[in-house]
């Protein structure tokens, strides 16, 4: 997200700098069967320029049987990649899961995102310390059990900023 003159956001800068810090560590905890204290797996995802397998930590958000993943800080980087290659590759321990990733419009996105989060408590506080671009990923507010946005367009708009892909199981049928 830009703030005006083409500046990226406080906040995202924040986000990004945090997840540059934390993602190594993540990154080996996950692989070792170490629990993050959070529902993270490793998403294995082509590169869209080098094509060379890029591997990062991400939260998974499950509802219905349905797996998701929301980019955490922007519209690039895995989310781009995820974007361009279509499909990845969830490591799980030992266990490597090929899906096809279906990136969701904002308004399906946004119903999603409400739904998930509807049953919990707003929080103003921290609405205003956040500001109005910047939310956290929706697995992090649902662990925490609180919510930012209320109405549909909020949702929206952050699905905008900030991706929802759905990831369906790829079957040796398919």
């Amino acid at each position: 997200m830009s703030a005006p003159g083409g500046r990226t956001d406080f906040r995202e800068r924040v986000a990004r700098g945090f997840f540059r810090l934390v993602n190594p560590l993540t990154h080996r905890l996950i692989l070792a069967g170490i629990t993050t204290g959070a529902p993270n797996v490793l998403l294995v995802v082509r590169g869209r320029r080098s094509g060379k397998p890029r591997t990062v930590p991400v939260g998974v958000l499950e509802i219905d049987g349905q797996r998701y993943v929301q980019a955490a800080y922007s519209r690039e980087g895995w989310a781009a990649n995820l974007r361009a290659a279509g499909e990845a590759v969830i490591l799980e321990g030992d266990r490597r899961q090929p899906v096809r990733a279906v990136e969701l419009a904002p308004e399906e996105a946004a119903a999603i995102l409400r739904r998930t989060l509807e049953p919990f408590r707003r929080s103003r506080v921290l609405g205003v310390l956040l500001g109005p671009h910047f939310r956290p990923p929706v697995f992090v507010l649902r662990q925490l059990r609180i919510r930012v946005s209320d109405t549909v367009e909020e949702y929206a708009d952050e699905a905008a900023r900030h991706p929802l892909f759905e990831l369906r199981p790829i079957t040796n049928a398919a």
